[in-house]
């Protein structure tokens, strides 16, 4: 077994050096170019390598993320281990001798081929992928006659320092952007040696040209080599970032396959077989050897460490690809299309809106902006909905945010009882688990990335606050809707900041919280709403059991509106005690879950507790809400399973406290709330 001579690839190990300053298409440039051409068209290093084999392992996640937000949902997990191999002149081989995956969520994903394989020799001059139904026809940026297609500028310089090497390697980062966008092509950066003309890095994207499935949103590819045996450039690692979308319609949430691959160690000069090469380049050992593979981590290891994040590599690829289109949009979905932030935003029914109907479109101008607009009309109350949006990316990590609305529907209380989308159905037979009032008004958001999982938010809003009145009777059932809490009239006008640290989606313990602070005026009145909350989860290596504690506090400090105050009891607060009948402008709450899987994936156990309190310093809780202070700390405990994948819940509650009793709660996964 060959030497690496870069422990860790040689990208950790570079020095970036000030950026080189050239204009598209200087002599320096193309020369470089013209280097690394005539250096693919060569053998891979000289005559005597004559083959090779590698062992590779990889992971592809399936998950879905949302818009605008950090929050992703794993879909399902494959692990892949390969036998690579290589001949001269450029024969080619890859073999899948190990294979195992684990579904987080019902699927019927297939992937491609090339999805769980090794990229070779850079794609080759014409570059495909998903076995060309995702992307074919893109000529390679040192394809022969590829000064006719792209433009290339010197961009950057790195100094790569080696273990054990005499002297320093230089390597020149080269943009790339096609002299037509309307054409299948690359988009991105390609790293050359600048002595020998070896290409050791590609980051890259595509136009949209190149997208054949029309559900593609974009690829971005990050191909990194490593020098072996002192003298081979040869794949070590690669990530590839896949995100699909029906292209008819723009949900807030969307599919991605990712796939990380790193080479473990070659072997040079072997005795191959010429056989081995013949049929298909890609094949597979029986099922039996695949499953029984021994991979070198747990699936789920590099998801502890990582998370679903895209890697840094990734992260970038599309902001720099937009800047060297001066901003095209390199979206394959169609830039108009008809719109739903949420289910709810096209059918909902509750008891201050009555039945209400929506649709809306987007529009993307470029690849960072994009123009929403959805409306519609809420029967029972006779009063239109509309909700006007634009955003901006101002980097990978800060968005820029304004929204315009009419009638926009707001829920009074700490957290939702019940998404709205799910309150429908439960609506529909009497029970409106929102406290609804309007707000119209503008608002402009702004959201940055700090360092790892730490992001700063800032708003500015001004709007007119509304009551709502009870304006709908159930569709089925007897029992009338409880009545509606009134909400204060007048004109609001506030700010809040917020920093705050996602959970990340691991299985290993893990933290996250938030610090918001929202001050202004209600009708003149000034008010400050500090908030704090934190989240604690532990889960066991292979993800069947987990432990979390939830802890929140918050004080409605001068004089807030009566909205402004907070709401708990019954489900997702206090469980065991009537919905919402405690009110206060300070509280606190905590609440602790611990679960395991009984039958994975059809039946999973979970024990819970809760305890809460209200009470109020300075605020008068109106006499018609029927809400009182908690007066002591109110507690609460129960248990309940979850059936197929967690998705469907079924919890009973007691509170233990006076005025407690028994409650059954049916309810969804909480990372799907936003969808509904």
């Amino acid at each position: 077994m060959a030497a690496l001579v870069v422990g860790a690839g040689a990208w950790p190990a570079a020095a970036q050096q000030p950026a080189v300053t050239a204009n598209w298409n200087d002599a320096r440039s193309l020369a470089l170019v013209s280097l690394a051409r005539e250096r693919r068209s060569r053998p891979l290093a000289d005559t005597a390598l004559h083959n090779y084999k590698a062992g590779a392992e990889g992971l592809v996640y399936f998950y879905l993320d949302r818009r605008d937000v950090e929050e992703r949902v794993l879909v399902r997990t494959d692990q892949v281990a390969l036998e690579v191999f290589w001949a001269q002149p450029n024969q080619t081989k890859q073999r899948i001798v190990g294979l195992r995956d684990e579904n987080s969520l019902p699927n019927r994903m297939r992937y491609h081929l090339d999805h769980l394989t090794v990229v070779q020799n850079g794609f080759g001059n014409i570059m495909r992928m998903g076995d060309g139904d995702e992307v074919r026809d893109v000529p390679h940026p040192a394809a022969p006659g590829s000064d006719s297609i792209y433009d290339f500028r010197l961009a950057d310089s790195l100094t790569i320092r080696l273990t054990g090497a005499s002297a320093p390697i230089k390597a020149y980062e080269i943009n790339v952007k096609p002299k037509r966008t309307d054409r299948s092509a690359f988009v991105g950066s390609i790293y050359v040696d600048h002595a020998a003309g070896d290409i050791v890095r590609m980051t890259f994207t595509f136009t949209p040209a190149s997208y054949v499935d029309r559900r593609l949103d974009y690829i971005n590819i990050s191909l990194d080599n490593s020098l072996w045996e002192g003298r081979y450039w040869l794949p070590y690692e690669q990530a590839v970032e896949i995100r699909r979308q029906v292209p008819e319609l723009d949900f807030i949430v969307s599919s991605v396959i990712q796939a990380r691959f790193r080479v473990l160690g070659y072997e040079f000069n072997l005795p191959l077989e010429e056989s081995l090469f013949w049929g298909y380049p890609v094949v597979t050992v029986p099922r039996e050897q695949r499953e029984a593979y021994p991979f070198n981590q747990k699936i789920h290891d590099d998801l502890h460490l990582a998370g679903l994040a895209p890697p840094p590599e990734l992260k970038e690829i599309r902001a720099r690809a937009a800047a060297l289109l001066r901003q095209r949009a390199l979206s394959g979905l169609p830039r108009l299309r008809l719109s739903l932030p949420n289910a709810s935003s096209a059918l909902r029914f509750n008891r201050g809106e009555g039945l209400y109907l929506g649709w809306g479109s987007s529009w993307t101008p470029a690849e960072a902006t994009r123009l929403e607009a959805v409306g519609g009309f809420a029967f029972g109350a006779a009063r239109p909905v509309v909700s006007l949006g634009l955003s901006h990316a101002a980097s990978s990590s800060a968005a820029w945010r304004a929204h315009a609305f009419l009638n926009d529907v707001r829920d009074i209380g700490p957290q939702p009882g019940m998404p709205m989308g799910l309150n429908t159905l439960t609506s529909v037979f009497g029970e409106d688990y929102l406290d609804p009032f309007h707000a119209s008004g503008v608002r402009l958001e702004h959201d940055r990335g700090l360092r790892a999982d730490w992001r700063f938010g800032l708003q500015l809003a001004a709007e007119r606050q509304r009551r709502m009145t009870l304006e709908a009777s159930p569709l089925f059932g007897e029992s009338p809707f409880r009545p509606v809490r009134a909400a204060a009239e007048g004109t609001l006008v506030s700010a809040r900041a917020s920093i705050e640290r996602t959970l990340p989606d691991r299985a290993a313990l893990a933290w996250g919280g938030s610090v918001r602070v929202e001050g202004g005026s209600f009708d003149g009145d000034a008010f400050a709403i500090p908030h704090v909350q934190l989240q604690l989860r532990r889960g066991s290596q292979d993800r069947r059991s987990s432990a979390e504690l939830q802890a929140s506090a918050g004080a409605a400090l001068g004089a807030p509106a009566p909205q402004q105050l907070f709401l708990l009891g019954g489900r997702h607060t206090l469980p065991g005690y009537s919905y919402r009948a405690f009110a206060g402008d300070v509280f606190a709450l905590a609440s602790f879950e611990a679960a395991r899987d009984l039958m994975y994936p059809f039946v999973r156990a979970r024990i819970t507790a809760a305890a809460g309190w209200t009470g109020t310093y300075k605020a008068a809780i109106p006499v018609q809400w029927g809400a009182a202070e908690t007066r002591s700390v109110r507690t609460s405990a129960g248990a309940g399973v979850g059936l197929l994948y967690d998705l469907l819940r079924f919890d009973v509650g007691r509170g233990l406290g006076r005025g407690g009793e028994w409650q059954l709660i049916v309810s969804l996964e909480p990372r799907i709330w936003s969808w509904l």
